[in-house]
């Protein structure tokens, strides 16, 4: 019989307080929110420097996805919540130390900022619709009134205080983005910093991973632009734009592992499981091989002419995205404080 000394139980299974409480709609949550972001930010940002004509997609087609982003984001956080019908109390405060609160604040006022957007621009993208169903004529004529066939622009908002706030918007557009691209901004580094705020996760406890979760948004967001848009122009120029967030992406996830290995032991623990430990495949081959480097090197060959269909560095920047997203929201609820 072998005789052994036990000196700890940590051996034991969920002895350590490791969290088990997030799962997938968090990371679909901030990947949503992280796109929704990116894509606000360069149709303000564009509107703001008076190149809405030179880039169609950027400012007009494309952030028709961040409004459904948004609420399908939504959605995925009310089915996390354990207690569903009170979320409404996240209202009747601001806490201006608290992410939650932050968060809250944000979405309330760029939710609607994106439909308006949207909605300023849809007479010129969608001059007509077919309504063919009756059930989706009756839908849209709750909104929409339709015209003779034969004229330019087939439809029009059914009231007189839609058509007087849309003219309003579109006089008022740089204003507008102005407000939008400020929220877009505190959106995309909110979706870091809803993870960086909790100290006792020492994978999250970083403040790079606000910038990290900005520039990750606004890479899928460039992708997505690139990937819609019809003239070679726009998307050379986003392949372009892409390259370089692909390279501040790179930097930001070097660092962050840097600066966990120069940390105290925990952050030092946080950083094996990407350096040898569980995550170290999963993260290496999904997220900075497949979802960065690849479609880098695709768009850096286009750049010499080099042709390759869009969508798939696209398609691997949107992947990599999300995957960066799952992976840190079920690395950090495993790593801990040792004791």
């Amino acid at each position: 019989m072998n005789e052994e000394l036990i000196i700890s139980g940590r051996m034991n299974p969920n002895i350590d307080p490791v969290l088990h409480v997030w799962h997938w709609q968090i990371p679909i949550y901030l990947f949503l929110g992280g796109l929704a972001a990116g894509l606000l930010f360069f149709a303000a940002y564009f509107t703001i420097t008076g190149k809405a004509d030179k880039y169609p997609t950027a400012v007009k087609i494309a952030p028709i996805i961040a409004p459904i982003a948004i609420v399908l984001g939504l959605i995925a956080l009310l089915l996390d919540l354990k207690h569903k019908l009170y979320f409404w109390q996240l209202y009747t405060t601001i806490r201006f130390v608290s992410p939650m609160s932050w968060g809250a604040w944000v979405l309330m006022g760029i939710t609607p900022t994106a439909f308006i957007w949207v909605a300023s621009y849809l007479k010129e993208i969608m001059p007509k619709i077919n309504a063919d169903s009756k059930l989706l004529k009756w839908m849209l004529g709750l909104i929409f009134t339709f015209k003779n066939e034969d004229e330019a622009v087939n439809w029009d908002w059914k009231y007189q205080f839609l058509r007087t706030y849309e003219v309003y918007i579109i006089r008022n557009r740089v204003l507008v983005a102005w407000v939008m691209i400020v929220l877009a901004v505190i959106l995309g580094v909110y979706t870091g910093i809803l993870l960086s705020a909790f100290n006792a996760r020492p994978l999250w406890n970083s403040a790079i991973l606000g910038p990290l979760f900005l520039t990750s948004g606004l890479s899928t967001a460039a992708a997505s632009i690139m990937w819609m848009a019809k003239n070679e122009f726009e998307k050379m120029v986003f392949g372009r734009i892409d390259i370089l967030l692909i390279v501040i992406e790179l930097f930001f996830i070097i660092h962050l592992f840097m600066g966990f290995l120069a940390g105290p032991q925990v952050q030092v623990e946080a950083a094996h499981y990407f350096l040898g430990g569980e995550f170290t495949v999963t993260f290496w081959i999904n997220v900075v091989i497949i979802g960065l480097i690849v479609p880098g090197i695709l768009e850096v060959m286009e750049l010499f002419h080099i042709k390759i269909p869009v969508i798939i560095p696209a398609l691997l920047i949107l992947y990599g995205g999300l995957m960066f997203r799952f992976i840190m929201v079920e690395a950090g609820q495993v790593t801990r404080f040792l004791y």
